[in-house]
């Protein structure tokens, strides 16, 4: 029936003589519903990680650390982003807790607007930053920086503005 569907279809039978045909919904699985549609030049990876934002780091790694039983990372200082951050093993992925460093830390105002702390971005890995940052911009997806810059991973990462990503802070991440 689905093929005679698309031979009437094809034919160009007036709308009047399609009315007359029984109603069928059918999926063709022969065509890949992404045909015709331009691959990307760059690809979308696995989560990295969800960045939480905390008050007190010290106590934030002992809760993972001595009540979840989680593995964590030593304290490191990113200056160059104002950050402290420490990194949650979870197997499958990672936390990464943020801690303000110095007085224009993007942290810190975000603490200021969420005293308890909360949920501050998620970062997805790609596999051509450089292809990826080119692409956002062709769509207008605003980047929170000129350039990447290198993370907490030692790999360069981009920043995309959460306005343009339903209100979700978006990092992207170098595989």
């Amino acid at each position: 029936m689905a093929s005679f569907l698309l031979k009437v279809a094809v034919t160009g039978l007036s709308r009047c003589a399609l009315h007359t045909l029984p109603s069928v919904r059918a999926l063709s699985l022969t065509v890949p519903v992404s045909q015709g549609v331009p691959r990307s030049l760059w690809k979308l990876g696995r989560l990295n990680h969800v960045a939480i934002a905390v008050p007190d780091l010290e106590k934030a790694t002992a809760l993972y650390r001595d009540v979840l039983g989680a593995q964590v990372s030593a304290i490191v200082p990113l200056p160059e982003h104002g950050v402290y951050t420490v990194f949650v093993e979870l197997g499958n992925t990672k936390l990464e807790l943020l801690h303000p460093l110095g007085e224009k830390s993007p942290i810190a105002g975000f603490l200021q607007k969420n005293r308890a702390g909360g949920m501050h971005h998620i970062c997805i890995e790609v596999d051509d930053i450089n292809a990826a940052i080119v692409d956002l911009k062709e769509k207008k997806i605003r980047l929170l920086s000129p350039e990447p810059r290198i993370g907490a991973h030692g790999k360069p990462v981009m920043f995309l503005h959460p306005k343009d990503c339903d209100g979700v802070l978006v990092e992207i991440e170098q595989a």
